[in-house]
């Protein structure tokens, strides 16, 4: 388990002075761009396209299973080609593909355009949550992880509500275009590769290093609350376009979603510097479930303030969640292990994505949204419950 009890105190200077850290967050904040444009607007030119809900659904879902599928095999590669050559292909893999999607008019030629970005995306998340942790010293990894998760949701702010509105507007070309933003970080590999050193796995600092199967024991919780916050995440993400009937307030929940997102993923950095992730998993998670709920309530349809809180609180679940579960999952494995650590943190986040996208569009398919979105919530307040109360009685390392 974590030992969050006892936190160290932070470095004198800013995280922002680390050597390769603003490379680091330039390249991420473009590369996330290109992917933030096209999370809403992939699903909605599936529905152009008469694909429907359930193949909607499936573009997300298939852009994560093959993130994941590309995080499996990211430690060995990053071994034998170095992390540069790894980190520029996956601005590559994810930004290219997009330039091809306004051509394709059939759904499994979507799905191959999103398989080959989720290829990308796999070898960008895991590369830079690595290079995260090799860049900035433990004491301040909470307000590293929240600089980072600043890089990452700005884009989602700004570009995840005006993706519908542009592809209402300008059509899906425009928005396909501005997919391919992540090419633009090519320039900036260089400068953060040569202060991230190597990325080798090595023995831990406490004997040595834990296979997979004790990495997953020691990290376990921030697993699990981050799978059930993503999920809801990638639902919100997916379908708040197609729930809300004018453009202008779906863009408006996305926006408000987004935007909180940021905000916690950066303001709860300093608070796991100082007290440890470990007392704020569950309550967070609890507040997740119930902005999830209302959400799907609120949207179908509902009052706008009513839904635009519901982003807010869910927003807010999401993104704190991102920071506390990496602080927790880096800590407890070890620091020797963080190149396996951010391979596990990363497939938990995406594989919570997919899913949420994936089983939602199932639902809403045999039911309704709002009914898929409460179970959701439900599901998730119970699992906080139980997640909660292992966190509380658990063993401590």
């Amino acid at each position: 388990m974590v030992k969050d009890d006892v936190v160290a105190s932070p470095p004198d200077g800013s995280v922002w002075r680390a050597p390769g850290f603003l490379p680091l967050l330039t390249a991420t904040l473009l590369g996330f761009a290109g992917f933030a444009m096209l999370l809403p607007s992939g699903p909605m030119r599936a529905l152009e396209i008469g694909a429907g809900a359930e193949g909607a659904g499936l573009v997300n879902a298939v852009l994560m299973l093959f993130t994941v599928l590309a995080q499996l095999v990211v430690a060995p590669a990053t071994r034998r080609f170095g992390w540069a050559r790894c980190f520029a292909a996956g601005l590559l893999f994810l930004g290219l593909p997009s330039l091809a999607m306004p051509l394709l008019a059939e759904l499994n030629w979507l799905l191959a355009m999103s398989a080959l970005r989720g290829l990308g995306f796999g070898l960008l998340t895991v590369g830079g949550a690595t290079a995260v942790s090799l860049l900035v010293p433990p004491s301040a990894r909470g307000r590293a992880v929240g600089a980072y998760g600043l890089s990452i949701a700005l884009p989602q702010f700004l570009l995840t509500p005006l993706a519908p509105v542009a592809m209402e507007t300008a059509g899906f070309t425009a928005v396909a275009l501005a997919g391919a933003l992540p090419v633009a970080a090519l320039p900036w590999v260089s400068r953060i590769a040569r202060h991230v050193g190597s990325v080798e796995d090595g023995p831990d600092d406490d004997g040595e290093k834990p296979g997979w199967a004790a990495l997953l024991h020691r990290i376990w919780p921030s697993l699990v609350a981050l799978l059930l916050v993503t999920t809801g995440g990638g639902a919100v993400l997916t379908f708040a376009a197609e729930m809300v009937d004018a453009p202008a307030v779906a863009a408006l929940a996305l926006a408000a979603f987004t935007g909180v997102a940021a905000l916690g993923r950066w303001l709860i950095g300093g608070a796991a510097d100082r007290w440890g992730p470990r007392r704020f998993i569950a309550p967070v998670l609890l507040l997740g479930a119930a902005g999830f709920a209302v959400f799907g309530l609120a949207a179908s349809p509902g009052p706008v303030w009513l839904l635009l809180a519901a982003a807010g609180a869910s927003g807010f679940a999401y993104g704190s969640l991102q920071n506390l579960t990496l602080v927790y999952a880096f800590a407890g494995g070890g620091e020797r292990s963080r190149p396996r650590t951010s391979v596990v943190w990363n497939i938990g986040f995406d594989a919570g994505t997919g899913l949420g996208a994936l089983a939602i569009g199932q639902l809403s398919e045999a039911l309704t949204f709002p009914t898929a979105f409460l179970a959701m919530g439900a599901v998730i307040a119970g699992a906080a419950v139980v997640l909660g109360l292992a966190l509380r009685f658990g063993r401590r390392a």
